[in-house]
């Protein structure tokens, strides 16, 4: 596919680390999904989409390789290389009682999930975790959306509960599984660290609630061609079959919270 090269129309400083990149354009994608971008002399990846308001869509970014730390140089009127959406996405249902853990950057599409559960009329307990306060990312974006309560947690506990973000999930299950209604129609949707992740899994199994996780693999292509993607021992490529994966579907994934592999095919252990 030949990457669009579209303007930045504007770029936000959304905290110390992390810039959001927004370009004039009508993606059409779903929370969850990614696109690829591509920093001409320098490379292509892909980025979650963390904004997508129909008519303009942006990504956010944390610059930790060459290519992120490329992008988050450019200013306003770059042109960047754009195709997708690509990939499955978290599913938004009305009716739903949504528990989103995000951890650092992973709060973009969770962001989305939440902004849109509640346009459904759905109730979202959106949970977003970081080292800090200064780290914690979009809880002012989604606070005073109907039906959305944000619960926070850093590691040094400057703000919100000190400690891991997981131990505020277990909380808000535990209180649903005494209540009235119980854990019907309860959705757990999670993005950010693997490690993170693993440990939601776990929660979720423990309570017997639906899950979402989006699995994050180093990719290439985007669209299902060069297989870097895939994930033992299932095979399954993540750029579409992924990145967002049922409970079951992780579960029986024997890498997940154990290891993953770079792009030359070699595994590191988490």
């Amino acid at each position: 596919m030949k990457p669009v090269l579209i303007p930045i129309k504007h770029i936000k400083q959304e905290n110390p680390s992390v810039k959001t990149f927004m370009f004039d354009y009508e993606l059409k994608s779903k929370p969850g999904q990614f696109v690829m971008l591509w920093v001409p002399g320098v490379d292509q990846k892909p980025f979650s989409i963390s904004y997508d308001t129909g008519g303009e869509f942006g990504v956010s970014v944390y610059p930790v390789g060459p290519m992120s730390k490329a992008l988050c140089e450019m200013k306003e009127g770059d042109r960047v290389g754009v195709t997708g959406p690509f990939g499955n996405e978290f599913s938004v249902k009305s009716n739903t009682h949504y528990i989103t853990v995000a951890g650092g950057y992973g709060a973009g599409p969770l962001g989305m999930l939440a902004e849109q559960a509640s346009a459904l009329g759905s109730t979202v307990d959106f949970c977003a975790g970081a080292r800090s306060e200064d780290l914690l990312l979009f809880e002012q974006r989604v606070e005073g959306l109907p039906g959305v309560t944000v619960h926070v947690a850093t590691d040094d506990g400057s703000k919100g509960h000190k400690g891991y973000v997981t131990e505020v999930l277990t909380e808000l299950l535990e209180v649903r599984n005494q209540s009235e209604d119980g854990l019907n129609n309860v959705i757990v949707s999670t993005c950010g660290p693997e490690l993170m992740e693993k440990a939601v899994l776990d929660i979720c199994n423990t309570y017997a609630v639906p899950c979402e996780i989006s699995v994050e693999r180093y990719m290439k292509c985007g669209f299902n061609i060069c297989g870097q993607c895939t994930i033992d021992p299932l095979g399954i490529p993540l750029c579409s079959v992924g990145p967002v994966l049922d409970k079951d579907t992780v579960n029986q994934l024997t890498e997940f919270g154990q290891y993953h592999r770079d792009k030359s095919g070699k595994k590191h252990n988490y």
